[in-house]
């Protein structure tokens, strides 16, 4: 397993009471929200892991030590939180996107006659193309 734990901060000052936005300071654009302290964390916690997961360990951001981030957020609770990236990886599920491609008349036929999934050996390609 592949652990990170950030601060986070939860506000709640442009929302009802105890409705918190969560934010963190070092992952830019990792923002989400709950109804009440635990469902912000849970929510930080799953907004942490699909920002982060894909990321090889030496590119993670740095965290920021969480009583730097409590004094200048003095007015707001902050709190770390963790994200397994392992499991974030197995729930993630990549888009996948339809495209029409032309390929020749005989080499369609001989493909589909020896059954073969167009969509598989495409991104087969793509990736070995690509040195994914």
């Amino acid at each position: 397993m592949v652990f990170v734990v950030y601060p986070a901060i939860l506000d709640d000052s442009e929302n009802e009471k105890e409705y918190y936005t969560v934010t963190f300071p070092d992952v830019t654009g990792a923002i989400t929200d709950g109804n009440g302290e635990g469902e912000a964390m849970a929510r930080g916690s799953e907004i942490l892991g699909a920002f982060l997961y894909d990321l090889p360990k030496d590119q993670l951001p740095v965290p920021t030590d969480i009583e730097v981030v409590r004094r200048n957020n003095p007015d707001k609770l902050v709190v770390p939180i963790f994200a397994d990236l392992e499991k974030a990886r197995r729930e993630t599920k990549p888009a996948t996107v339809k495209k029409n491609t032309t390929i020749p008349g005989d080499l369609a036929y001989k493909a589909e006659e020896a059954g073969i999934n167009f969509s598989q050996t495409l991104t087969e390609a793509l990736k070995k193309k690509l040195n994914l």
